[in-house]
């Protein structure tokens, strides 16, 4: 163990370590429940998605830990998620392609080679160095909200406003409040409160044990007779240890599509954008925010092997693609491990093999309904709108509008692509306005390319 994570010269040891671990693990775990729930909107499997996210959370993790040596652990983005089953597959879906999750799955495969390439010549650093401050913490927040939604959505909470008035179906709002006599929308909110109680006294797990709490009482209410869905209670009945890793094998396995990408450049260009896009910032922002948890910046303020360590989530990221499921990720919540003293892979180590360990309780996992995720979807949002007190809006009026239509165009627009569309194209071009057009760092003029690229073949669809 000394060996390998050099213990002693970070000043910690195996039991630090692995308690550390155990906590990241419970702080995380969430995820096991609310990405298959997410992904199986998509038409994809929920038990193989579940057996992917589980397994690349591990694979990951690992190679974070052997070959970067930081307490970080990583699993299927929040926010990626929902981009992928909420934005993406709809938006293919209405083009007529009969299979959009696994064009979604060759984007994703795609942006993680090119993550792979952007790491091996250090170029990620220098991309999140250009781009506007207000815009990273525009499209942070904006993604807290459109995650927001998408679990309000979820459990009811929040509805389309539409009824039948004879001849057609009619609209007076764009939503409204869901009925709050009814025991999803009730449970969702109970959950909400649970997680925010547990998060206040700083409870290990507590969007793990809000989900497991809101689940429960899910199940009291069926017993009842107050929710009439489908059974909460695990089902058992045909158990096998290996049948989530059987069905990942044969539903989600290599399930790639590159007919789609040869044929629609364009679109699969902007698809693969969005996701290198949110991906890049939430990783670099994760790493950061834990190498200042845990004291492990150098003098300069900067994070030695982060190279390494962004390699570790463009090989998680194929790697998920590859099994099935959305973009892999650093997690924030390896912060709480950091917390508990953790600082080194061997944090990482233990909660990869907690991730495999969870592999046979999968009915447990998957029993878990849509309204008891949402408190989870909810409280994450929260944690992801306080980037928005990092934000000025005083200084510079590009600045200023960029960072605000990034963040209200992904929750009004249900898309995070198109709040990083609007966000960019507006920052540009108010730039150009205002006469500091030498503000505009090459990478970003060619983002603003490929997005008014975007605009065109959305305008032509439309008037076709």
């Amino acid at each position: 163990m000394e060996k390998l994570f050099r213990l002693k010269e970070n000043g910690t040891n195996v039991k630090t370590e692995i308690v550390a671990g155990i906590t990241t693990f419970l702080a995380m775990a969430y995820i096991l429940a609310v990405n298959p729930s997410m992904l199986s909107a998509t038409g994809m499997a929920q038990d193989a998605v579940f057996a992917a996210t589980a397994v690349s959370a591990a694979f990951a993790t690992l190679i974070m830990a052997f070959f970067a040596n930081y307490p970080v652990a990583l699993a299927s983005g929040m926010g990626l998620n929902a981009y992928f089953a909420f934005t993406v597959v709809p938006q293919l879906y209405e083009q007529g392609i009969t299979n959009p999750w696994q064009v979604a799955l060759t984007a994703i495969l795609v942006e993680g080679v090119i993550f792979i390439i952007l790491s091996i010549f250090k170029f990620r650093e220098t991309l999140v160095n250009k781009v506007p401050a207000n815009l990273k913490y525009g499209i942070s927040a904006g993604i807290g909200l459109f995650i927001t939604i998408v679990g309000l959505k979820g459990a009811g909470i929040t509805t389309t406003d539409a009824y039948f008035d004879g001849e057609a179906v009619q609209s007076s709002t764009l939503v409204k409040l869901g009925d709050l006599g009814t025991a999803p929308v009730v449970l969702a909110l109970v959950g909400v409160l649970v997680i925010a109680a547990l998060w206040h006294f700083r409870v290990k797990g507590s969007i793990l044990i809000g989900i497991v709490v809101t689940w429960v009482l899910g199940i009291i209410a069926q017993l009842c007779g107050w929710y009439q869905g489908v059974s909460l209670i695990p089902d058992f009945a045909n158990y096998s240890v290996f049948a989530p890793v059987q069905s990942m094998s044969s539903e989600t396995f290599f399930k790639f599509d590159f007919g789609y990408a040869a044929s629609h450049i364009v679109n699969f260009a902007v698809i693969v954008f969005a996701f290198l896009f949110v991906d890049l910032f939430d990783t670099v922002g994760t790493l950061i925010g834990v190498a200042q948890q845990g004291n492990l910046l150098n003098e300069k303020g900067e994070l030695p092997r982060v190279g390494r360590a962004l390699m570790a989530d463009a090989i998680g990221t194929c790697a998920g693609a590859c099994l099935g499921t959305s973009t892999v990720t650093s997690y924030v919540e390896s912060t709480t491990g950091v917390a508990e003293g953790g600082r080194t892979g061997l944090t990482a180590f233990t909660s990869a093999v907690l991730f495999l360990l969870a592999l046979p309780l999968y009915p447990i996992f998957l029993a878990i309904p849509s309204f008891a995720t949402a408190p989870a979807l909810v409280f994450v949002g929260l944690l992801m709108l306080k980037n928005i007190t990092k934000m000025n809006f005083d200084n510079d009026i590009a600045d200023s509008v960029g960072g605000f239509l990034a963040i209200i165009m992904m929750p009004f627009s249900y898309s995070i692509a198109t709040g990083i569309m609007f966000g960019i194209v507006s920052w540009v071009i108010l730039k150009v306005v205002t006469g500091k057009i030498k503000d505009v760092h090459p990478v970003m003029w060619v983002a603003f390319a490929l997005f008014v690229v975007r605009i065109i073949t959305i305008i032509m669809h439309i008037s076709s």
